[in-house]
């Protein structure tokens, strides 16, 4: 009895089972081979493209960082380079062997290279890492000392490149003159309107000035944005020990600006208590005492007041103050002043606050400030909401002052 070879026994799978499960188990296997491909060739370039960005470095990562590197550089000698460019992944003998064909290589270096443009260390992570510090500009100044007139010499020049301050895109500089540590005498130039790149050529003497004392001083240059109706805002400073300085004759010099450091450190508190009354549409501001002021004269202390403005919208319209405490760090005010305050311009109001310190022969320093209003800080926020929350009932709190 003739049997077809080709019919299926009982119980043996057909052809078409064994080509389904064939396929499958093809699929499955290409599927594996190339998740462990997509990893292995992310791991191994991954390393290969981080090292060559710490070793050579890209034209754009380089920018906003510190120049020693750039100066580094042989006289004439170009920077090449040499940093795998993003969807062109180096390969070598290895890579090619993993390869099983173009299309798969392809995937493999268009996800890998999109993963290391995302990856931490990237250019563009470091490039904006070095715009995020700000150009404060820098300013040209000359200094030299008169030994027939016991005289110290400074001339005020130019600046260049100043940052904007004001809302219009410009700023209107002035710069303060100092010697180190005495804080309580400055000069200042004019102030030049709206310009970013101002010439002064304004020279000040500082006569009968000994010269074993003038090398014991650093000049401060502080470059500053006049402000009219508020506290001036700061540009950059700058300062120079005189005795690392040539003066028997006038050194001129080009200094960058630095972030001021006036703002460092500590300013003090201030205890003081609010009160309001809805039916008189009325604050009180009582200004309580103060603690740990910043000394702002040569004597290690301070003559503080306090004023007190009622904004509304960012407008002025009222001011208060209290009276002067001769050389106290740690005073004691106990003054109350009256604002009328409807209740409908509550949520635009702002009351600031500043201790100053008063100066008979310049213009007297801020010590800090405090801003209080709906929108302030989270202790200046609290504050006002106290506040409103048990009207009729002054609501004291202690505040730390700020620049």
């Amino acid at each position: 009895m003739y049997r077809d070879p080709e019919a299926a026994s009982p119980g043996a799978p057909t052809r078409d089972v064994l080509l389904v499960s064939a396929i499958i188990t093809v699929s499955l296997s290409v599927t594996v081979v190339l998740c462990g491909l997509c990893h292995w060739c992310q791991r191994k370039l991954g390393k290969r493209y981080k090292n060559s960005l710490e070793t050579v470095g890209t034209p754009d990562s380089g920018r906003g960082r510190s120049e020693k590197k750039a100066i580094k550089l042989p006289t004439g000698g170009k920077v090449v380079n040499t940093a795998p460019v993003p969807g062109q992944t180096p390969h070598d003998e290895s890579d090619r062997r993993t390869e099983p064909r173009s299309s798969v290589s392809d995937l493999v270096n268009s996800l890998t290279s999109e993963m290391l443009m995302l990856s931490p260390g990237s250019e563009e992570d470091e490039a904006h890492e070095g715009c995020s510090r700000e150009n404060l500009g820098r300013i040209q100044f000359s200094v030299g000392y008169n030994f027939q007139e016991s005289t110290l010499t400074v001339k005020i020049m130019k600046a260049q490149e100043l940052p904007a301050k004001d809302f219009s895109g410009t700023s209107d500089p002035f710069v303060k003159i100092y010697l180190l540590p005495d804080k309580k005498h400055k000069l200042e130039t004019k102030v030049k309107r709206k310009n970013l790149n101002p010439h002064w050529n304004e020279t000040f003497l500082f006569e009968g000035f000994p010269y074993e004392k003038v090398v014991q001083r650093i000049l401060y240059l502080q470059v500053l944005d006049y402000d009219r109706f508020s506290r001036n805002d700061p540009i950059g400073e700058v300062s120079i020990p005189l005795n690392k300085v040539d003066l028997t004759q006038m050194q001129t010099f080009w200094k960058d600006l630095k972030p001021c450091s006036d703002g460092s450190g500590s300013r003090g508190e201030l205890l003081l208590s609010l009160c309001y009354n809805p039916s008189a549409n009325s604050i009180i501001v009582n200004i309580i005492k103060a603690r740990n002021l910043k000394a702002m004269d040569i004597g290690g202390t301070s003559d503080p007041y306090v004023k007190v403005w009622l904004m509304y919208k960012d407008k002025r319209v009222e001011k208060k103050k209290t009276v002067t405490m001769k050389r106290n760090l740690n005073p004691i005010f106990n003054e109350s002043f009256a604002f009328d305050i409807p209740t409908e311009k509550l949520r635009e109001t702002t009351i600031i606050i500043t201790v100053m310190d008063k100066d008979k022969l310049s213009r007297n320093d801020v010590i800090g400030k405090i801003y209080l209003s709906w929108k302030s800080g989270p202790g200046e926020v609290k504050h006002w909401k106290d506040m409103i929350a048990r009207p009729r009932q002054p609501v004291a709190q202690w505040h730390q002052l700020k620049a």
